[in-house]
């Protein structure tokens, strides 16, 4: 793990596309600002964590399957075949 220090107004940048710029810090708790493009998903941990237990449970999950329907035929031809 890297670990940085930065004040109030300092950035990091990752990838060269991802800037995360310390915005305030209020005793414990620093705020953060993430610029990444649009394509890279940004979550805080717990939401990405259950992002993906919920995925490996779809993946998991047993599903019924769907009833099969009949096969009908088009109205035309089953009017021309009476």
């Amino acid at each position: 793990m890297l670990i940085l220090s930065r004040k109030i107004g300092e950035s990091i940048v990752i990838d060269g596309r991802i800037h995360v710029t310390v915005m305030r810090v209020e005793g414990e708790v620093v705020k953060l600002g993430i610029a990444a493009p649009s394509e890279v998903p940004v979550h805080r941990k717990e939401v990405y964590e259950e992002i993906q237990r919920s995925n490996q449970q779809a993946l998991t999950k047993q599903s019924t399957p769907l009833p099969k329907l009949a096969a009908r035929l088009p109205k035309a031809k089953a009017a021309a075949g009476a």
